[in-house]
Protein backbone atom coordinates (compact mmCIF):
# COMPACT_ATOMS: atom_id res chain seq x y z
CA UNK A 1 0.00 0.00 0.00
CA UNK A 2 1.40 3.68 -0.59
CA UNK A 3 -0.29 5.21 1.60
CA UNK A 4 1.07 7.69 3.55
CA UNK A 5 1.96 7.17 7.65
CA UNK A 6 1.90 9.83 10.53
CA UNK A 7 3.19 8.87 13.92
CA UNK A 8 2.74 10.83 16.87
CA UNK A 9 5.66 10.12 18.95
CA UNK A 10 9.25 8.89 19.08
CA UNK A 11 12.53 9.92 20.83
CA UNK A 12 14.91 10.37 17.91
CA UNK A 13 16.15 13.85 19.93
CA UNK A 14 16.88 12.48 23.45
CA UNK A 15 18.97 10.00 21.26
CA UNK A 16 20.45 12.27 19.27
CA UNK A 17 21.64 14.00 22.24
CA UNK A 18 24.67 11.16 22.52
CA UNK A 19 27.77 11.91 21.59
CA UNK A 20 28.02 9.09 18.40
CA UNK A 21 24.48 8.98 17.97
CA UNK A 22 23.07 9.64 14.10
CA UNK A 23 20.27 10.06 12.60
CA UNK A 24 20.73 7.08 10.01
CA UNK A 25 21.42 4.89 12.94
CA UNK A 26 19.62 1.92 12.33
CA UNK A 27 19.98 0.75 15.82
CA UNK A 28 16.91 2.63 16.24
CA UNK A 29 13.51 2.33 15.35
CA UNK A 30 12.84 5.87 14.42
CA UNK A 31 15.77 6.31 12.49
CA UNK A 32 16.49 8.41 8.89
CA UNK A 33 16.28 5.34 6.82
CA UNK A 34 13.08 3.41 8.48
CA UNK A 35 11.18 6.62 8.17
CA UNK A 36 11.41 7.07 4.47
CA UNK A 37 10.92 3.29 3.85
CA UNK A 38 8.06 3.56 5.68
CA UNK A 39 6.70 6.66 3.96
CA UNK A 40 6.49 8.13 7.21
CA UNK A 41 5.34 12.25 6.09
CA UNK A 42 4.86 13.18 9.73
CA UNK A 43 6.96 12.40 12.64
CA UNK A 44 6.32 14.05 16.02
CA UNK A 45 9.62 14.40 17.54
CA UNK A 46 9.49 14.17 21.59
CA UNK A 47 11.62 16.50 23.72
CA UNK A 48 12.16 14.83 26.75
CA UNK A 49 14.03 14.92 29.90
CA UNK A 50 13.10 12.98 33.48
CA UNK A 51 11.99 15.05 36.31
CA UNK A 52 15.33 15.99 38.43
CA UNK A 53 18.25 17.90 38.20
CA UNK A 54 19.48 19.21 34.79
CA UNK A 55 16.25 18.32 33.27
CA UNK A 56 15.65 21.95 31.56
CA UNK A 57 19.23 21.43 30.09
CA UNK A 58 17.77 18.25 28.30
CA UNK A 59 14.82 20.34 26.98
CA UNK A 60 16.76 23.33 25.35
CA UNK A 61 19.47 21.30 23.69
CA UNK A 62 17.01 18.91 22.33
CA UNK A 63 14.79 21.84 21.03
CA UNK A 64 18.28 22.97 19.65
CA UNK A 65 18.99 19.63 18.02
CA UNK A 66 15.58 20.15 16.17
CA UNK A 67 16.10 23.72 14.87
CA UNK A 68 19.11 21.72 12.34
CA UNK A 69 17.08 18.87 12.05
CA UNK A 70 14.38 21.09 9.89
CA UNK A 71 17.62 22.35 8.25
CA UNK A 72 18.86 18.77 7.53
CA UNK A 73 17.92 17.95 3.43
CA UNK A 74 16.29 15.25 4.23
CA UNK A 75 13.09 16.62 6.91
CA UNK A 76 11.25 19.23 6.92
CA UNK A 77 9.10 21.29 9.19
CA UNK A 78 5.14 19.71 8.70
CA UNK A 79 2.92 22.44 8.18
CA UNK A 80 -0.19 23.12 6.38
CA UNK A 81 -0.19 20.79 3.25
CA UNK A 82 3.22 20.88 2.18
CA UNK A 83 3.48 17.52 2.58
CA UNK A 84 2.28 17.55 -0.72
CA UNK A 85 4.92 19.42 -2.55
CA UNK A 86 7.11 17.84 -4.97
CA UNK A 87 10.02 18.86 -3.35
CA UNK A 88 9.03 16.78 -0.02
CA UNK A 89 8.02 13.62 -1.63
CA UNK A 90 11.60 12.18 0.10
CA UNK A 91 11.66 14.03 2.82
CA UNK A 92 10.20 13.49 6.14
CA UNK A 93 8.19 16.03 7.71
CA UNK A 94 8.74 17.33 11.70
CA UNK A 95 6.88 18.60 14.48
CA UNK A 96 8.37 18.65 18.20
CA UNK A 97 6.21 17.71 21.15
CA UNK A 98 7.27 17.86 24.55
CA UNK A 99 6.89 14.73 26.34
CA UNK A 100 7.24 15.94 30.55
CA UNK A 101 6.96 19.63 31.43
CA UNK A 102 10.11 19.27 33.77
CA UNK A 103 12.03 19.67 30.22
CA UNK A 104 11.53 23.15 30.37
CA UNK A 105 10.69 23.97 34.61
CA UNK A 106 12.49 22.10 36.94
CA UNK A 107 11.22 21.26 40.31
CA UNK A 108 13.12 24.25 41.98
CA UNK A 109 13.25 27.10 39.38
CA UNK A 110 10.51 29.74 39.46
CA UNK A 111 7.37 29.43 37.08
CA UNK A 112 8.31 32.31 35.64
CA UNK A 113 11.30 30.87 34.64
CA UNK A 114 10.13 27.94 33.54
CA UNK A 115 7.49 29.59 30.83
CA UNK A 116 10.95 31.48 29.46
CA UNK A 117 12.54 28.48 28.64
CA UNK A 118 9.25 26.92 27.30
CA UNK A 119 9.05 30.22 24.80
CA UNK A 120 12.92 29.40 23.68
CA UNK A 121 11.52 26.04 23.23
CA UNK A 122 8.92 26.99 20.80
CA UNK A 123 11.00 29.75 19.18
CA UNK A 124 13.68 26.84 18.46
CA UNK A 125 11.11 24.53 16.91
CA UNK A 126 8.57 26.93 15.66
CA UNK A 127 5.97 25.06 17.19
CA UNK A 128 5.08 22.80 19.61
CA UNK A 129 2.64 20.32 18.81
CA UNK A 130 1.38 19.51 22.19
CA UNK A 131 2.64 18.95 25.95
CA UNK A 132 3.11 16.02 28.10
CA UNK A 133 2.53 17.43 31.83
CA UNK A 134 4.42 14.77 33.61
CA UNK A 135 6.37 11.34 32.83
CA UNK A 136 6.72 7.90 35.19
CA UNK A 137 6.81 9.82 38.28
CA UNK A 138 5.41 12.79 39.78
CA UNK A 139 6.42 16.21 39.24
CA UNK A 140 5.67 19.98 40.50
CA UNK A 141 2.31 20.25 38.05
CA UNK A 142 1.15 16.48 38.78
CA UNK A 143 1.51 12.55 39.02
CA UNK A 144 2.76 10.39 36.24
CA UNK A 145 1.16 7.44 34.98
CA UNK A 146 3.45 5.57 38.66
CA UNK A 147 1.78 7.92 40.83
CA UNK A 148 -1.73 8.65 41.87
CA UNK A 149 -1.54 12.65 42.43
CA UNK A 150 -3.75 14.47 40.54
CA UNK A 151 -3.16 18.04 39.05
CA UNK A 152 -1.17 20.14 41.25
CA UNK A 153 -1.44 24.32 41.30
CA UNK A 154 1.57 24.74 39.26
CA UNK A 155 -0.11 22.23 36.70
CA UNK A 156 -3.03 24.54 36.65
CA UNK A 157 -1.13 27.58 36.31
CA UNK A 158 0.37 25.72 33.13
CA UNK A 159 -2.87 24.45 31.47
CA UNK A 160 -3.41 28.59 31.85
CA UNK A 161 -0.75 29.59 30.00
CA UNK A 162 -1.09 27.30 27.30
CA UNK A 163 -4.92 27.42 26.74
CA UNK A 164 -4.53 30.07 23.90
CA UNK A 165 -1.56 28.49 22.52
CA UNK A 166 -2.79 26.15 20.32
CA UNK A 167 -1.11 23.72 21.85
CA UNK A 168 -2.65 20.08 22.21
CA UNK A 169 -2.20 18.12 26.22
CA UNK A 170 -0.90 14.69 26.22
CA UNK A 171 -2.40 11.94 28.54
CA UNK A 172 -0.01 9.17 27.71
CA UNK A 173 2.42 9.64 31.06
CA UNK A 174 -0.33 11.24 33.31
CA UNK A 175 -1.93 9.29 36.60
CA UNK A 176 -5.59 8.17 36.33
CA UNK A 177 -6.46 11.05 38.67
CA UNK A 178 -4.11 13.62 36.83
CA UNK A 179 -5.99 13.01 33.65
CA UNK A 180 -9.62 13.58 35.41
CA UNK A 181 -8.61 16.72 36.64
CA UNK A 182 -7.40 18.30 33.12
CA UNK A 183 -10.33 17.59 31.83
CA UNK A 184 -12.54 18.75 34.76
CA UNK A 185 -10.13 21.88 35.13
CA UNK A 186 -10.33 22.62 31.29
CA UNK A 187 -13.81 22.27 31.26
CA UNK A 188 -14.12 24.59 34.77
CA UNK A 189 -11.93 27.25 32.63
CA UNK A 190 -14.17 27.08 29.34
CA UNK A 191 -11.06 26.14 27.65
CA UNK A 192 -11.13 24.58 23.98
CA UNK A 193 -7.98 22.91 24.30
CA UNK A 194 -7.00 19.36 22.42
CA UNK A 195 -6.18 16.47 23.96
CA UNK A 196 -4.56 13.34 22.75
CA UNK A 197 -2.65 9.99 24.40
CA UNK A 198 0.18 10.33 21.89
CA UNK A 199 1.95 6.89 22.31
CA UNK A 200 -1.15 4.42 24.80
CA UNK A 201 -3.04 1.30 24.06
CA UNK A 202 -6.01 0.41 25.87
CA UNK A 203 -6.32 -1.04 29.72
CA UNK A 204 -9.18 -3.46 29.18
CA UNK A 205 -7.28 -5.23 26.57
CA UNK A 206 -3.96 -5.54 28.44
CA UNK A 207 -3.59 -4.27 31.86
CA UNK A 208 -0.80 -1.69 31.90
CA UNK A 209 -0.96 1.83 33.93
CA UNK A 210 0.54 2.99 30.82
CA UNK A 211 -2.88 2.19 28.79
CA UNK A 212 -6.01 4.17 29.00
CA UNK A 213 -8.83 2.42 31.11
CA UNK A 214 -12.47 2.68 29.35
CA UNK A 215 -13.31 5.97 31.13
CA UNK A 216 -10.50 8.20 30.09
CA UNK A 217 -10.49 6.44 26.93
CA UNK A 218 -14.25 7.52 25.89
CA UNK A 219 -13.81 11.03 27.01
CA UNK A 220 -11.19 10.88 24.78
CA UNK A 221 -13.00 10.07 21.69
CA UNK A 222 -15.92 12.36 22.93
CA UNK A 223 -13.70 15.54 22.87
CA UNK A 224 -12.27 14.34 19.10
CA UNK A 225 -9.12 13.72 20.38
CA UNK A 226 -6.75 10.39 19.93
CA UNK A 227 -5.82 7.73 21.17
CA UNK A 228 -1.78 6.51 19.12
CA UNK A 229 -1.30 3.21 19.04
CA UNK A 230 1.95 2.29 21.21
CA UNK A 231 4.26 -0.80 19.87
CA UNK A 232 6.37 -1.02 23.12
CA UNK A 233 5.41 -4.74 24.19
CA UNK A 234 4.64 -3.86 27.52
CA UNK A 235 2.00 -2.17 26.43
CA UNK A 236 0.46 -4.73 23.60
CA UNK A 237 0.90 -8.15 25.42
CA UNK A 238 4.06 -9.78 26.17
CA UNK A 239 3.98 -12.79 24.20
CA UNK A 240 1.41 -12.04 21.05
CA UNK A 241 2.26 -9.45 18.51
CA UNK A 242 -1.36 -10.07 16.94
CA UNK A 243 -3.05 -8.61 20.00
CA UNK A 244 -2.26 -4.79 18.87
CA UNK A 245 -5.27 -5.73 16.43
CA UNK A 246 -7.17 -6.38 19.49
CA UNK A 247 -6.21 -2.74 20.61
CA UNK A 248 -7.65 -1.89 17.42
CA UNK A 249 -10.57 -3.19 17.23
CA UNK A 250 -11.51 -2.23 21.37
CA UNK A 251 -11.23 1.19 20.32
CA UNK A 252 -13.56 0.98 17.21
CA UNK A 253 -16.04 -0.74 20.05
CA UNK A 254 -15.28 2.08 22.25
CA UNK A 255 -16.73 4.61 19.34
CA UNK A 256 -13.12 5.66 18.13
CA UNK A 257 -13.00 5.13 14.41
CA UNK A 258 -12.15 8.67 13.67
CA UNK A 259 -9.89 9.35 16.37
CA UNK A 260 -7.52 6.40 16.32
CA UNK A 261 -3.95 6.52 15.14
CA UNK A 262 -0.12 5.82 15.60
CA UNK A 263 2.13 6.59 18.15
CA UNK A 264 4.52 3.65 18.26
CA UNK A 265 6.95 5.12 20.88
CA UNK A 266 10.75 3.69 19.43
CA UNK A 267 13.58 4.71 21.52
CA UNK A 268 16.98 3.05 21.70
CA UNK A 269 16.33 0.34 24.09
CA UNK A 270 19.78 -2.03 23.73
CA UNK A 271 21.27 0.07 27.01
CA UNK A 272 18.07 -0.07 28.90
CA UNK A 273 19.03 -1.89 32.18
CA UNK A 274 15.79 -4.15 32.70
CA UNK A 275 17.55 -6.64 30.23
CA UNK A 276 14.37 -8.95 31.14
CA UNK A 277 12.37 -6.42 28.80
CA UNK A 278 14.56 -6.72 25.95
CA UNK A 279 13.98 -6.67 23.02
CA UNK A 280 11.53 -3.46 23.86
CA UNK A 281 9.35 -4.29 20.30
CA UNK A 282 8.63 -7.47 18.66
CA UNK A 283 10.19 -8.13 14.97
CA UNK A 284 6.62 -7.28 13.56
CA UNK A 285 6.82 -4.09 14.94
CA UNK A 286 10.60 -3.27 15.39
CA UNK A 287 10.83 0.32 13.15
CA UNK A 288 9.27 2.54 11.33
CA UNK A 289 9.22 0.32 7.84
CA UNK A 290 6.75 -1.34 9.22
CA UNK A 291 4.13 0.32 8.37
CA UNK A 292 3.50 -0.78 5.21
CA UNK A 293 2.80 -4.21 6.32
CA UNK A 294 0.70 -3.22 9.00
CA UNK A 295 -1.16 -1.01 7.02
CA UNK A 296 -1.74 -4.55 4.85
CA UNK A 297 -2.71 -6.37 7.66
CA UNK A 298 -5.45 -3.58 8.64
CA UNK A 299 -6.97 -3.74 5.80
CA UNK A 300 -7.40 -7.34 5.56
CA UNK A 301 -8.74 -7.56 9.04
CA UNK A 302 -10.68 -4.60 8.98
CA UNK A 303 -11.27 -1.99 5.89
CA UNK A 304 -9.06 0.47 3.50
CA UNK A 305 -10.96 2.85 4.91
CA UNK A 306 -9.90 2.14 8.42
CA UNK A 307 -6.27 2.15 7.04
CA UNK A 308 -6.75 5.60 5.10
CA UNK A 309 -7.90 6.82 8.90
CA UNK A 310 -5.48 5.48 11.07
CA UNK A 311 -2.33 5.91 9.18
CA UNK A 312 -3.16 9.63 8.46
CA UNK A 313 -6.35 11.01 8.17
CA UNK A 314 -7.51 11.12 11.92
CA UNK A 315 -4.33 12.92 12.74
CA UNK A 316 -4.48 15.37 10.16
CA UNK A 317 -8.28 16.14 10.82
CA UNK A 318 -7.10 16.67 14.58
CA UNK A 319 -4.37 18.69 13.32
CA UNK A 320 -6.32 21.19 11.04
CA UNK A 321 -8.80 21.52 14.13
CA UNK A 322 -5.55 22.89 16.09
CA UNK A 323 -4.31 25.07 13.43
CA UNK A 324 -7.49 26.82 11.78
Amino acid sequence: MNTINIDLHCDLLYYLLGSNSAINDKELGCSLPYLQEGNVKLQVMAIYAGTGKGSTGYGLQQSQLFSELIKNENFFLFENENYKNPENENRVGVIASIENASAFCDENESLESGFKNLETIIENTQKVFYIGITHHLENRFGGGNNAVAGLKEDGKVLIDYIADRKIAIDLAHTSDQLAYDIFNYIDQRNYTIPVLASHSNYRTVYNNNRNLPDELAKEVINRNGLICLNFVKDYIDLEHPERLYEHIQYGLDLGGENNIAYGADYFYWKDHPDTSRHPFFFEEHSNASVYPSLNKEIQDRFSSELVEKISHKNVLNFIGRIYK
